[in-house]
């Protein structure tokens, strides 16, 4: 079981749907706990796995871990994986050692804070078999400054399914057409849960900026969270309400990102940020803040651009130069499809999750497979 707080339209929910989609059934049962409600794609998932939510009743709710055990035993489960940190990665591995599973294992997707393990998360790495970083800078931060035992450190990097994940001509023109965007504006945009830590303050002040150079711009965040009326009040302030687009989650992301002429990431922090994967894949170029392992993917002048985080005037200026020059979008373009479709597949990171349960599992109770076989590290 996959436990996550809930299932939103963000990156790492996306990632987690697309992954479980993949297993082989015949290696892998997968299932969902959500601490709270199951959210947008949870719904979506539940028609195919056993999804399970609102398993936590409030901040200091204890009787979580009591929930869990029973949730793990009546579920017969070998293994759980907890997906970020904070009270998932706290109660999960928690319940799972009542639980006496085997496989305890716990993913994180950022570097800081959400991310950020803490105090309490850290003293139960004793009972953790592993954690999963997903890039090689990821991992050297995972043991540098979170002090996770390196031998306990796993690199599975991030990927997407290319196939999907492709340019959507009757899409582009319908969602523009649904939000009364002409065809030939140039438009960016942001895929992300509304949440402080991916800066949507950043993305305001950028647009402000851009339509100084481009008035026919446009903007779409797709993503929805707790910052998003104090979001929507912030674009008023900054009377650009009738240029920005807050639509809102939507599964529809790969006819959302061929809406788009570019894509823009905006974070505070990220390790590598599945959104950036997606839009590549859809031969869109990306500026994205120079943080995590971003540059891994936004190769600087040729996947997309790489601007110093918080960095407005810098971001704004990178955004009027691609929505300025078609040919070069459509250079970038290709390139970032090609270097996607080469680093970050959908299959290897689906093995790799399925190979690391399995040599787990296989080594604390069959006594055959080494435990350490698949750690990047060594």
């Amino acid at each position: 079981m996959y436990l996550i707080t809930s299932m939103p339209v963000g990156g790492a929910e996306t990632l987690l749907v697309n992954m479980v989609r993949r297993f082989d059934p015949a290696r892998i049962t997968p299932m969902i706990g959500c601490l709270k409600e199951k959210g947008v794609l949870g719904e979506e998932l539940s028609g195919e796995f056993p999804v399970f939510e609102d398993l936590i009743h409030h901040k200091y709710d204890v009787g979580v871990a009591v929930r869990l055990r029973k949730l793990f035993l009546e579920q017969e489960l070998d293994g759980v994986i907890t997906v970020g940190a904070g009270d998932k990665m706290f109660w999960g591995r928690l319940g799972a050692q009542s639980a006496r599973l085997p496989v305890i294992l716990s993913a994180l997707h950022s570097t800081g804070w959400p991310d950020g393990v803490g105090r309490l998360n850290r003293m139960l790495t004793g009972i953790t078999d592993g954690f999963i970083a997903c890039a090689d800078s990821h991992a050297e931060y995972l043991v540098k400054h979170e002090k996770f035992p390196e031998a306990k450190v796993f690199m599975i990097p991030n990927g997407i399914d290319t196939d999907r994940f492709v340019v959507d001509e009757v899409a582009r023109n319908a969602w523009r057409t649904k939000l009364g965007i002409s065809t030939d504006a140039p438009v960016t945009g942001i895929v992300a849960a509304l949440r402080p830590e991916k800066n949507h303050d950043l993305f305001l002040e950028s647009a402000r900026l851009t339509l100084e150079s481009l008035p026919e711009a446009r903007f779409v965040i797709a993503g929805d969270g707790p910052e998003r009326e104090r979001l929507e009040t912030l674009a008023a302030d900054k009377h650009i309400s009738d240029q920005i687009h807050f639509i809102g989650s939507t599964s529809d992301i790969p006819g959302v990102l061929s809406m788009m002429d570019m894509f823009s990431l905006t974070s505070h922090n990220e390790a590598k940020p599945v959104s950036i994967l997606e839009a590549l894949s859809c031969q869109r170029p990306v500026a994205g803040t120079a943080v995590g392992s971003v540059n891994e993917s936004v190769i600087e002048g040729v996947t997309g651009f790489l601007v110093d985080p918080g960095d407005s005037r810098m971001m704004a200026d990178r955004w009027v130069k691609l929505l300025s020059d078609q040919k070069l979008r459509q250079q970038m373009g290709v390139a970032g499809r090609n270097h996607v479709i080469e680093h970050s597949s959908l299959d290897s990171m689906t093995t790799g999750y399925m190979e690391l349960v399995e040599s787990i599992y296989h080594a604390k109770v069959d006594f055959k497979l080494p435990h350490s076989t698949t750690s990047s590290l060594g």
